[in-house]
């Protein structure tokens, strides 16, 4: 027996499809992978609402992702939706509308929901190991930090720090100002003191990145080396800490433009890439990581994760 399903990730920066062929037991295969940089908190999520101009970008890019699915004869559309549209007040008007118009449900999940399937995602992918590890994805509304290993989540946590929300507080001229770099990093100590207290008593030395900003990293880090690197034809890769330094000199240094310029630097994320670089760097520099390593996997393959869990028995019979 096969089924069909998409699994669509409604992000505050990129709303992504996954479209997936179920087979018996835990066996897939991927019709189809997408992301469109909707940028559905621009504009808006540093004040509590979707700008209309997001709004109809959402609309419209998940009326595509309904003909998509259309066209593969899925079964099922999965649609999760996280900070983007739990902390804006028309966050709910946005999922009637996605309703009214497409009849796809979003189920708007929780920080606390969102970090678990990122822990899902990854720990499917990738082999995490028996020591502790921080897994960090950066949204554009929120950053989720799990600690944890191959076995279990120690702790996790969610805080609506997202690019989007950092790009609206700190970067307002560009390059960015050394004296804002600093007020960042006095906000990142002054609102992750339990984050700093749970790396502390676990000890994790390594850092999963999850996808989005992290891929950017990773391409710019080995376009050097190899020009027709993607991250995303891969499932992880591994960075160093030198190595990890220039990229957050060179980007913190540069104007739109020159970021533009730096083979591995997608248009999308010219911009907000420069706070997510901050941030890591923090993280880096205060505890000592000794490396990254990049995963492909985040939200989406922990819901379809979950997904296999809850169809393996109806697949096998």
């Amino acid at each position: 027996m096969q089924t069909t399903i998409s699994i669509i990730d409604v992000g505050t920066n990129t709303f992504h499809i996954l479209i997936i062929r179920l087979q018996a037991g835990r066996n897939f295969h991927i019709l189809h992978k997408e992301r469109i940089p909707v940028k559905l908190g621009e504009k808006g999520i540093s004040k509590g609402i979707i700008d209309d101009t997001a709004f109809d970008r959402g609309i419209e890019t998940l009326k595509y992702f309904k003909n998509i699915s259309d066209k593969f004869n899925v079964s099922t559309i999965h649609a999760v939706a996280t900070s983007g549209i739990r902390s804006t007040t028309n966050g709910v008007k946005f999922v009637e509308q996605i309703k009214k118009q497409t009849g796809i449900n979003i189920k708007v999940i929780s920080g606390e929901e969102e970090a678990r399937l990122i822990y899902k995602g990854i720990n499917f992918t990738l082999n995490l190991g028996k020591y502790p590890i921080l897994i960090i994805d950066i949204g554009g509304g929120s950053v989720e930090f799990i600690i944890g290993n191959e076995e279990k989540i120690f702790w996790t946590k969610s805080y609506e720090i997202g690019a989007q929300r950092l790009l609206d507080r700190f970067h307002t001229n560009d390059p960015i100002p050394t004296e804002q770099i600093a007020k960042m990093n006095e906000f990142l100590e002054e609102n992750l003191q339990e984050l700093t207290d749970k790396i502390k008593e676990y000890g994790p030395r390594i850092i999963i990145g999850a996808s989005g900003a992290f891929e950017t990293f990773s391409d710019i880090y080995f376009k050097e080396q190899n020009p027709s690197f993607l991250q995303s034809e891969v499932t992880e890769t591994d960075m160093d800490y030198s190595l990890c330094e220039q990229i957050y000199n060179q980007l913190i240094s540069s104007t739109r433009e020159e970021r533009l310029k730096i083979p591995g630097m997608v248009e999308f994320r010219a911009d907000m890439i420069v706070v997510s670089a901050i941030l890591v760097y923090f993280f880096l520099k205060k505890f000592k990581f000794s490396a990254i390593r990049v995963s492909n996997a985040a939200l989406k393959e922990g819901v379809l994760a979950e997904l296999l869990e809850e169809t393996i028995t109806d697949m096998d019979l």
